[in-house]
């Protein structure tokens, strides 16, 4: 039976204003990460440099993460928000002097490079704030009964501005040069804000002068372990992305293995993204009654032996299927560990939830990139897919094993 919950969702308006909001900052923090790599190539010619502008967001994000979570809880989070959003207009603007003034400033490409790095270390300070702020303001802002419908529509946004920020990003640059595109990314952010500004203050339940820092970390930490539904889910998630992180070798396989180029590349990168898409649609207008932590578990193993598949397939089209299809697995995982997490975190502590589920998050897509490094340089390309893969399967058979209560769990 098909639900109209997406409508009756979408009729709240404050909810409206948050989602068009993270539209507009999404897809310019997906340009700025395109732009950023063309850039920094641009200037260095050296593939490591890429990497580096990841490490140098990740780290500080993931360092902060925990007081990020405490400095949540603990403040009124659409003010956070608004200081987040014009912290990084300020930061972006500082990229400004070297795209605009190289020439008369004299700037070599190293200088430019060192500089990019700094700016984003402070970005990656900001992001381990505005990441939780965004999802964990949602809960006041919708009704209970409509919280696994807002989840689903909420990451729905984040793909379809994720896969717009890159391909835009891409023809700014083309078109109108890396110093122009820069302005259009800043333009997006403020344009976000305007909409964050509709939005209702959400005060703290805490007085500040009574929680200690410490104690207040650890207290989103402990809750996090006491709570069988939400550490399964982390733990899904973070050995899902580590071992599953075929897309790294994609490149690879488009080059070596099924000989397509970059117009095959192009759509073999783009894949698992537009099976997400396509199943988090469904799902925002067909959502899941019941069974949950069993639907789970099943698609985490369903999304590593399509995995398995892809990096046994020699046939293209074979390959871009599995890829879709694990993109469609993992769209149907993303929205039910969302909702799980969502729902059995009270609202005083959940700034506190969402940034260790934020540390989950990135620590897991930067060492998945470096575990499927590090095994296709052991074990070769394929065979270290096919691993990944086959951990993956293995993870959530012990999850579902050990613990009952995630697969025991629907909403």
């Amino acid at each position: 039976m098909i639900s109209f919950t997406p409508l009756k969702t979408l009729q709240n308006v404050e909810f409206r204003n948050l989602l068009t909001g993270r539209f507009f900052i999404v897809l310019a923090f997906r340009m700025l990460a395109t732009l950023l790599g063309w850039w920094v190539y641009e200037l260095t010619k050296d593939p490591f440099s890429i990497g580096l502008i990841g490490l140098s967001e990740v780290i500080p994000a993931v360092s902060c993460a925990l007081y990020a979570g405490h400095v949540i809880d603990m403040n009124e989070k659409k003010k956070l928000l608004l200081i987040c959003n014009y912290a990084y207009i300020f930061l972006i603007s500082l990229l400004l002097i070297p795209s605009f003034l190289k020439v008369e400033m004299h700037f070599t490409g190293h200088q430019i490079t060192y500089f990019i790095y700094a700016v984003i270390f402070f970005t990656g300070i900001i992001r381990a704030f505005i990441g939780p702020i965004l999802p964990s303001m949602i809960p006041k802002i919708v009704k209970k009964e409509n919280l696994p419908n807002a989840i689903t529509l909420n990451q729905a946004t984040f793909l379809i501005s994720s896969v717009c920020g890159h391909a835009t990003g891409g023809f700014l640059i083309g078109y109108f040069g890396i110093k122009w595109t820069l302005v259009v990314i800043i333009l997006l952010i403020f344009i976000a804000s305007l909409f964050f500004w509709q939005l209702n203050k959400q005060y703290s339940e805490y007085k500040k002068e009574s929680i200690n820092v410490v104690e207040s970390m650890r207290e989103g930490i402990m809750y996090i372990f006491k709570t069988k539904e939400i550490l399964g889910a982390l733990c899904l998630d973070m050995f899902a992305v580590l071992f599953g992180g075929a897309v790294a070798m994609i490149p690879v396989f488009a080059t070596d293995i099924l000989n397509v180029g970059a117009e095959g590349f192009g759509l073999l990168n783009a894949a698992s993204d537009i099976g997400s898409m396509c199943i988090i649609t469904i799902l925002s207008i067909i959502p899941l009654r019941k069974n949950q932590g069993k639907i789970l578990l099943t698609v985490v193993a369903g999304f590593g032996i399509c995995i398995i598949g892809f990096g046994l397939s020699k046939l293209y089209w074979l390959s871009f299927m599995f890829l879709v299809l694990s993109g469609m697995l993992d769209g149907i995982s993303v929205v039910i560990r969302g909702t799980i997490v969502q729902l059995k975190t009270p609202d005083h502590i959940r700034g506190r939830v969402l940034s260790v589920n934020s540390i989950f998050i990135m620590s897991s897509n930067e060492m998945g990139q470096f575990e499927s490094g590090l095994t296709a340089k052991l074990l070769g390309v394929i065979r270290s897919v096919v691993f990944g893969g086959s951990m993956t399967v293995l993870i959530a058979m012990i999850v579902g094993i050990t613990n009952p209560k995630l697969r025991k769990m629907q909403y």
